[in-house]
């Protein structure tokens, strides 16, 4: 399959997820964050930016109903499962909406869970109804291919590492799986957003935590790549995959930037 877009140590395709992943080798990936569809685009609205604005994000985040929703979640996480290294692990980010389904999912394919990681998100936005707690996190599950494996976990970098945008982490203790981490700054949406965006100092901590240096990091659901950036900066192989145009070019505006920031500093 030809890549929408290649340069060393970072490709992009514009495919199906499932599609895609059925034409990897076996056993060839050493982590991956999927960031599926919540499957929440409806007539509703939510406040962004203090402005109501509505809820659909796009035809790919239309519920098909729960059954179905369901079906896709077995099917792109038995994908997933193939495609990973014996050792390797997957990160799910999601809301109520749709973690418990993939929680599922993975029980279902045989995988080993490792955490769930509570992300606080201090400035998240109100709630316009009032008839509700504020939503100010996301969950994310962190699981292993097989339960006897010896996953990559770099935890004397997670407790003894500076990680000044977390209020929460105390310096010299454990890392903990409740992190305070804002949500994408202004500057990580100056070439466009994604409405599902993540921010950079997450996917920082992923990668950092559960990665070593040349191992190659998969996203299905890429989007913007902020999974790829912060594979990228810090000496890790990406590979991307989304059936959305439009992020794919926002990736590539974002990654060039990045890669031409990198390439000054070492001149």
């Amino acid at each position: 399959m030809k890549p929408f877009y290649e340069k060393p140590k970072f490709k992009l395709y514009n495919a199906d997820c499932l599609d895609a992943l059925n034409k990897m080798p076996e056993n060839s990936v050493d982590m991956i964050f999927a960031d599926p569809p919540y499957f929440l685009s409806s007539g509703s609205f939510t406040c962004q930016n203090g402005k109501m604005v509505s809820v659909k994000k796009g035809n790919w985040d239309l519920s098909n109903g729960t059954k179905k929703n369901f079906e896709f979640h077995v099917e792109w996480i038995k994908a997933c499962r193939r495609v990973l290294k014996p050792n390797g692990t997957i990160w799910i980010s999601g809301t109520y909406h749709s973690i418990y389904q993939c929680g599922f999912a993975l029980e279902i394919n045989k995988f080993h869970f490792l955490n769930d990681i509570a992300w606080f998100k201090p400035n998240a936005s109100p709630n316009l109804s009032c008839r509700f707690f504020t939503a100010s996190h996301e969950t994310l599950i962190w699981a292993r291919k097989d339960k006897k494996s010896k996953h990559t976990f770099n935890y004397d970098l997670m407790k003894n590492g500076k990680w000044p945008e977390d209020q929460l982490k105390k310096p010299g203790l454990q890392m903990r799986s409740v992190w305070s981490i804002n949500t994408p700054k202004p500057i990580e949406k100056r070439f466009g957003k994604h409405p599902t965006q993540k921010p950079a100092d997450l996917l920082k901590r992923i990668v950092l935590a559960s990665t070593n240096k040349g191992d190659l990091i998969l996203d299905p659901f890429a989007g913007s790549s902020t999974t790829g950036l912060a594979a990228y900066l810090y000496g890790r192989e990406f590979i991307g995959i989304d059936t959305e145009k439009q992020y794919l070019d926002l990736s590539i505006k974002r990654f060039e930037e990045l890669d031409k920031n990198m390439k000054n500093k070492l001149k």
